[in-house]
């Protein structure tokens, strides 16, 4: 769905700063990643520039600007500094004395300063406000086109960038401990986040109150959502059900794992799976199915599932498919408070009769939460010696123990998610909305929660190769077929146009525009690591 010049995205500006802008190592980084050429040296000038023009924009001598504005045709600018310059010139403004610029001049921010970052001077009867060096203006850059500046334009994606950067600041402030400039900043964001449009306003909208929750210590319990969540245990399963119908992240997920098994039980006869997170189960079917289907006739299926409460109902249901395609089933389930509770005795393999697989879909993260937590879970799944062992996790660094790299790197990273729901024309609005709480529930947690308490601990592949590696596993290609079947199923799903398939060192991940956001991989017990087990 196209989305007009008044929204502006982060990942789309992102991503075309990424082609174009980063290889001047000079610009400031933050504002390459947005798209637009701003040295950092030159931030407080061009702060002022923009600044400069917004005033003119919004002066009262309405013939001017109009007239400058109807005889010019303006292309969106990756040149900020160059930009606003030809844009005051081509409207006849003249910059007051210097003395009245100067940097030096930034306001300090009270909790109750409306204007945050900003103090005003009367010149020549212009308003000129003092901005800190995160304030800047914004034009979209989405499209090439021709663009004409309109004042309600210029507030909106003014508005845009105004809200990265307030919500960066107040980030910043939060690292350095400053809670009276917390507090201002974060009253600033929820008052530019409810004004902006699209996308880009609404994770902004959980990103403001993640960071309301960790200045005030409020305990998430007071949240509508965590409040269900505590009284009812599958309402996170029924949000990550509208995640699954709402993207294509999760069907690629259980896609690319299933692939990786079934190649790996080619010629089994029997073939056990142990899920460390069952949930609803959503992943098996289609496994179960292409079993059946497999020349030969089909192999005898057991399925262990570590989940929470229903989860024998569950089973009971994947009895009811298999009886219906003919496959020979038995299940398991198993309750845990936690995967470091599970001991290697609990699973009753036989080695001598069935091919053993350990499957994870975003069920190792969480375990980062306690030290020595998952050496432990992956010396307990080396201890089952499965033939393969089948790891999807999200392609991020939420980890970090600096709070503002987290945050960052959070920022950019459920901006993509949260523009993929955007883009998704035919998601119901319903299955929207519930992904977005979703994926909003994982934002504060990231941002707000600390120690035991902070789960989303997402790890990126390259950090997971290290882990598993150290343990004992190596990996295993997923190969090009998958890449193909991947691909074809990202293409049936109707997902849209802004999805990929990336292949990296066999490995397959799922990318929104350049970004890549979800990441598959498979292991086995590596021999040295197998003999000493024997």
């Amino acid at each position: 769905m196209k989305r007009s010049h008044q929204e502006t995205s982060l990942e789309e500006a992102h991503s075309m700063g990424n082609k174009k802008l980063v290889e001047d190592d000079n610009m400031d980084e933050f504002l390459s990643a947005l798209g637009y050429k701003v040295r950092s040296s030159d931030m407080a000038d061009v702060a002022q520039k923009l600044e400069q023009l917004e005033v003119v924009l919004s002066n009262d001598d309405d013939a001017l600007v109009s007239n400058a504005l109807n005889d010019t045709v303006h292309y969106n600018p990756s040149d900020l500094s160059t930009w606003a310059e030809t844009m005051l010139s081509e409207l006849n403004y003249y910059p007051p004395s210097p003395d009245l610029l100067d940097p030096t001049l930034m306001c300090s921010l009270r909790p109750d300063d409306d204007e945050c970052c900003s103090t005003t001077t009367t010149t020549s009867n212009k308003r000129i406000r003092r901005l800190d060096p995160w304030c800047c203006d914004s034009v979209s850059i989405e499209s090439t086109r021709p663009v004409v500046m309109h004042e309600s334009v210029d507030s909106q994606e003014t508005g845009g960038v105004r809200l990265v950067q307030a919500l960066v600041a107040c980030a910043e402030a939060v690292q350095r401990e400053n809670l009276i400039l917390a507090d201002a900043l974060v009253k600033r964001v929820g008052s530019l986040a409810a004004s902006q449009a699209g996308a880009m306003g609404k994770v902004a909208a959980y990103f403001a109150e993640a960071l309301a929750r960790r200045i005030y210590r409020i305990h998430p319990s007071s949240s509508p959502a965590a409040f269900a969540a505590a009284v009812d245990p599958s309402f996170d399963e029924i949000l990550r059900m509208h995640f699954y119908e709402s993207c294509p992240y999760l069907k690629f997920a259980h896609f690319t794992a299933n692939q990786a098994i079934l190649e790996a039980v080619t010629t089994a006869r029997g073939v056990h799976v142990i899920d460390l997170g069952i949930g609803q189960g959503m992943q098996w079917p289609a496994l179960m199915q292409a079993l059946a289907l497999r020349p030969g006739g089909p192999p005898s299926f057991r399925l262990t599932g570590v989940g929470g409460d229903g989860i024998q109902q569950l089973g009971w249901k994947l009895a009811q498919l298999a009886q219906a395609i003919g496959v020979e089933f038995e299940f398991k389930g198993l309750t845990v408070e936690s995967l470091t509770d599970i001991e290697p005795e609990m699973f009753d393999t036989r080695p001598e009769s069935e091919t053993l697989v350990v499957n994870s879909v975003f069920e190792l993260h969480p375990v980062l939460a306690r030290p020595g937590s998952i050496e432990k879970l992956l010396e307990t799944v080396k201890a089952v010696r499965p033939s393969i062992v089948t790891v999807v996790e999200q392609e991020a660094n939420h980890n970090g123990a600096v709070f503002l790299e987290r945050f960052n790197e959070a920022l950019h990273y459920y901006s993509s998610l949260f523009d993929s729901l955007e883009d998704g024309v035919m998601i119901p609005s319903r299955d929207r909305v519930m992904s977005e709480v979703y994926l909003g529930r994982q934002i504060v947690n990231v941002v707000a929660a600390e120690g035991t308490d902070r789960i989303e601990r997402h790890e990126t592949l390259d950090q997971w190769r290290k882990r598993l590696g150290s343990a004992g596993f190596d990996p295993v290609s997923l190969g090009s077929d998958a890449f193909k079947q991947a691909s074809l199923l990202l293409a049936l799903s109707g997902g849209g146009d802004g999805y990929r398939v990336e292949e990296n060192e066999g490995s397959l991940m799922l990318a929104w525009q350049t970004k890549p956001l979800i990441a598959a991989s498979a292991w086995k017990v590596n021999d040295i690591a197998g003999e000493l087990r024997r």
